[in-house]
């Protein structure tokens, strides 16, 4: 696959595993920002992220997500890369197409597979096409024309490309892609010295029932630490391991990571986690898994052995505030769904993906349906963050 560019070729290849590209290449496009040694934007892009996933036997064979990684190169330089899957479902994608996988079959079209580009398991915003700085015009049309063309040749219903960021939909569309626009709900950091002025921003009522929430989650019986880095031992992954695999259970069915990309992440990603760990007698009950980037602290999976009033909420929500109040970062992004964050200082906010479809007719039918779907995610945005708990009157006295 090429890209004609005034001037320039620009190759574009697959690769089936990122044992085939260096991680210093790959990241040199993933996250240059982490170049002076700083964190990443986010870290799900990253080598050691999606290597993991990888080397766990999370993604490949077998689990739907077959990796289909897109390089491109200019004059033999990688100038941008993609996280790229070829998927035989619509599991652990979390801007879902199922009502079109229906729909596209009924009317006797073959949905799987399709392409995913995203970060498989991982509803956290960030860019899908990476590319190293000053290559971001002319990698990103590369990796675009590169992933529909993959599409395209191979006769496959859908390209698709989740939780990107804004400025990506936008010269997607652009390039003839459909935009879609979903929520979700996000905590944003109001210059908060501490939670305390976090909750003055917040009108009476909902005062009141935070500190009443955090109250009986801390009398649970024992204590809750945020562990980060070498703080976290092999033992708080045994733990967190039965935690995650009962929530998995009652969600998904079958738990998405297998107990190996813990271990992996143990040894590579331990200083992008703050891990929540709750524990009674010297023993873990409860635990909530985070990933942090440069200004942005993203929640990912809860878990728990024993069922304590508020222990949720304290454990995701109000502990992953005080975290990013500590460290002053810019937001926390809960993850997917959850109407229940908006009480608990979270707004809602919009979020964006991509989506190629080959049949004309069929994508006709999903752009007149996504348009009217933008309308209804803009009114709810609207109206949620109207209702949300904050003050209307900055003025009032908080108690």
């Amino acid at each position: 696959m090429t890209d004609q560019s005034p001037g320039a070729t620009i190759a574009v290849t697959v690769l089936t595993s990122l044992s085939q590209i260096a991680a210093a290449e790959w990241d040199a496009c993933a996250c240059p920002e982490a170049a002076d040694g700083g964190r990443p934007n986010d870290p799900f892009t990253t080598h050691r992220f999606l290597h993991a996933l990888e080397a766990s036997g999370s993604v490949g064979a077998g689990t739907g997500w077959d990796p289909r990684y897109l390089v491109a190169e200019l004059d033999g330089k990688i100038i941008g890369v993609a996280p790229l899957y070829a998927k035989s479902h619509s599991q652990g994608e979390y801007i879902f197409d199922h009502n079109w996988a229906h729909a596209y079959e009924r009317a006797g079209g073959r949905y799987y597979p399709k392409l995913q580009i995203a970060v498989p398991f991982t509803p956290a915003t960030g860019r899908r096409f990476l590319t190293r700085p000053g290559f971001e015009t002319a990698g990103l049309g590369a990796l675009v024309q590169g992933a529909v063309q993959l599409a395209a040749e191979n006769r496959l219903s859908s390209l698709h490309a989740t939780f990107c960021t804004e400025a990506e939909a936008i010269a997607g569309e652009a390039m003839g892609l459909m935009r879609r626009t979903t929520q979700q709900y996000h905590w944003l950091n109001d210059g908060y010295r501490d939670f305390e002025a976090f909750l003055a921003s917040l009108n009476s009522r909902k005062r009141k029932t935070i500190r009443k929430e955090r109250a009986r989650a801390q009398a649970f019986g024992g204590t809750i630490r945020m562990l980060t880095g070498d703080a976290i031992e092999d033992r708080h992954w045994d733990a967190f391991w039965r935690f995650y695999q009962d929530t998995g259970a009652r969600k998904w069915g079958t738990p998405y990571l297998t107990r190996k990309f813990f271990a992996i992440a143990h040894d590579t990603l331990r200083d992008d986690i703050a891990l929540a760990i709750a524990e009674r007698d010297g023993r873990p009950v409860a635990g909530a898994l985070n990933f942090i980037g440069r200004n942005t602290l993203f929640g990912r999976y809860w878990g728990c052995i024993e069922d304590h009033p508020c222990l949720h909420f304290e454990a995701c929500y109000y502990q992953a505030i005080d975290f990013a109040i500590a460290h002053g970062m810019a937001r926390v992004e809960a993850g997917a769904q959850g109407d229940h964050k908006l009480a608990r200082g979270y707004l809602p906010v919009p979020i964006h993906s991509l989506h190629w479809i080959g049949d004309t007719g069929f994508a006709e039918a999903v752009a007149k349906y996504l348009q009217a779907e933008r309308r209804a995610v803009d009114e709810d945005i609207e109206i949620l963050t109207a209702y949300g708990p904050f003050r209307k009157d900055r003025r009032e006295e908080p108690e």
